[in-house]
C-alpha cells in the first residue's frame, strides 16, 4: 500500500511542479479592439508584459513596419502597470502603438518577438523569456460614397488657401510673381495631400516651383498640418497665360460626406514685345566648343581618378579618429539620455568611460546616484519620477566630463628631455 502510494506520488509531482512553473510563467497580452480603419486613420495596439516579480530591464519591443503603413509611439507611449494573476500582484510595462493602413485592402501583421528578462520568483539571479504574439489583422476600407476619391483623402477638416504677391495681370519684362497654394488638414497626416499647383509653361514667362513643405503637428493623437506648395514666375518678355484652378475632393469624416476645397484660376499677362526667335548657330563653331567641352571634361575625370583613392583614404581616416573620439561617446550617451532611452544608456556609458582618461567617470557618487534613481523610477516601486531622475543624470554626467576635462587641461606637461637631471 506504501509503495502504491509512493508511487502516486513520484507520478504527480512532475506535473505539479510543471503546473508551478506554468503558473509562474510571464505572460503577454494583447489589445487590439478595432480591426477597420479609414486609410489615414489610426487603430491602437496595445502589448502588456506580465511578470511574478519585476524586470530590472526594459523589453524588447517590436516595431510592426511594413508597407503602406504608418505606424507612431504616441507620447507617453510605454508606461508600468499591474495586474492581479492568480491572487497575487504581478508587475508589468505595457506600450501602445498607433496603426494606420495608408491604402484599402487587408493586413497582416506576422507574429512579433517580445524580449524580456525578469527576476527569477524562487532565487536572486535574473531569467530571459520571449513571448511571442499572435497574426494580427486588420483592414483599411472606403466609406460608402467615397470609392470614386482619387487619391482618396479622408480628414476632419481641409481648407485650401492661395496667396498671391505681385500683380498678375499688370506685369512687364523683369518683373516677378510669388503663388503660394496652402493645404491645411485636420485628423490626418498632411502626407497624403497630394500635389496641388499643375505645372504649366506659359509665353513670355519662366516658372520656378519650390519644393513641397509638409508641416505636422500631434495634439494628443490627433494629427493635423499642411501642405505648402509655391512657384515664382518671372516675366521675360510680351505674353501670360491662367493658372487653372485647384479642386480638392476629400471624405468628411465627421459628417460621412464628400466635400470639394477649391481655389480660383489667376491670370498673368505680361505687356511688352514677344520673345523672337534665337538665331541659328555656326556649325563649325558649335563642333569646336563640343569638342573643348570633351576634353575639358576628360582632363577633369583624368584629374578626379588619381585624386579620389587619396582623399578617400584621408575621409576615412578622418572618420575613423571621430567615431573612436571620447567626443563622439560622448555625443551618443548625450543623445541617450535627451531621448530617455534606457535601453541605449548602459552601452553608450560604458562606451564613453572607455575614452575617458583618468578615474572612471561611472564610479562617482553623483552618477552611481542618479543610475539607482532611475533604475527605481523606471521598473522599480518607488515615489522617484522619471523626468527628474533623467535630469539629475544628465546634470551629474555633465559634471563629471568637466572635471575630467579640466583635470585633462591642468595636467602638467612631460618634460622635454626626461633624462636630463637638472
Amino acid at each position: 500500500m506504501i509503495r502504491a502510494a509512493l508511487l502516486v506520488l513520484a507520478l504527480l509531482l512532475p506535473l505539479r511542479l510543471a503546473a508551478q512553473e506554468e503558473a509562474l510563467a510571464p505572460q503577454l497580452l494583447v489589445e487590439f479592439p478595432e480591426t477597420e480603419a479609414i486609410p489615414g486613420q489610426f487603430l491602437n495596439l496595445r502589448l502588456t508584459v506580465l511578470v511574478p516579480t519585476f524586470m530590472p530591464k526594459p523589453p524588447q519591443w517590436p516595431g510592426f513596419e511594413a508597407p503602406n503603413l504608418i505606424v507612431r509611439l504616441p507620447e507617453g507611449s510605454t508606461n508600468p502597470t499591474s495586474k492581479r494573476v492568480n491572487g497575487e500582484t504581478w508587475s508589468g510595462i505595457t506600450r501602445r502603438y498607433r496603426i494606420a493602413p495608408m491604402v484599402p485592402g487587408d493586413f497582416t501583421l506576422p507574429p512579433q518577438q517580445v524580449r524580456i528578462t525578469y527576476r527569477n520568483p524562487g532565487g536572486l539571479d535574473d531569467l530571459t523569456a520571449t513571448l511571442t504574439t499572435g497574426a494580427i489583422v486588420f483592414s483599411g476600407i472606403l466609406p460608402e460614397g467615397a470609392e470614386g476619391l482619387d487619391p482618396f483623402l479622408a480628414a476632419s477638416d481641409l481648407v485650401l488657401t492661395q496667396e498671391i504677391e505681385g500683380t498678375p495681370e499688370a506685369m512687364v519684362p523683369g518683373d516677378s510673381l510669388s503663388l503660394r497654394l496652402v493645404a491645411g488638414v485636420e485628423g490626418v497626416s498632411p502626407m497624403f495631400l497630394p500635389p496641388l499647383l499643375p505645372r504649366v509653361a506659359f509665353e513670355g514667362l519662366a516658372a520656378y516651383p519650390d519644393e513641397p513643405q509638409l508641416a505636422e503637428t500631434d495634439d494628443r493623437g490627433v494629427l493635423s498640418g499642411t501642405r505648402t506648395e509655391s512657384v515664382t514666375y518671372v516675366a521675360e518678355a510680351g505674353g501670360g497665360g491662367t493658372v487653372p484652378a485647384v479642386d480638392l475632393q476629400w471624405y468628411d469624416i465627421d459628417d460621412g460626406t464628400v466635400k470639394t476645397a477649391s481655389v480660383g484660376p489667376v491670370t498673368l499677362q505680361v505687356d511688352g514685345p514677344r520673345a523672337t526667335g534665337a538665331a541659328p548657330l555656326d556649325l563649325r563653331r558649335l563642333l569646336l566648343l563640343g569638342l573643348a567641352v570633351v576634353v575639358g571634361l576628360a582632363v577633369v575625370i583624368a584629374l578626379l581618378l588619381r585624386a579620389l583613392p587619396v582623399l578617400a583614404l584621408r575621409r576615412e581616416e578622418h572618420r575613423a579618429r571621430m567615431l573612436a573620439s571620447e567626443g563622439h561617446a560622448w555625443q551618443q550617451l548625450s543623445q541617450a539620455v535627451a531621448r530617455r532611452d534606457d535601453a541605449a544608456l548602459r552601452p553608450a556609458l560604458d562606451l564613453w568611460a572607455s575614452r575617458c582618461d583618468g578615474a572612471d567617470p561611472r564610479r562617482t557618487p553623483a552618477v552611481q546616484n542618479a543610475l539607482l534613481a532611475l533604475g527605481a523610477a523606471c521598473y522599480g516601486r518607488g515615489e522617484t519620477k522619471a523626468p527628474a531622475a533623467w535630469a539629475a543624470l544628465d546634470t551629474a554626467l555633465r559634471e563629471a566630463r568637466g572635471r575630467l576635462r579640466r583635470h585633462r587641461d591642468t595636467a602638467p606637461l612631460p618634460p622635454l628631455n626626461p633624462g636630463h637631471a637638472g
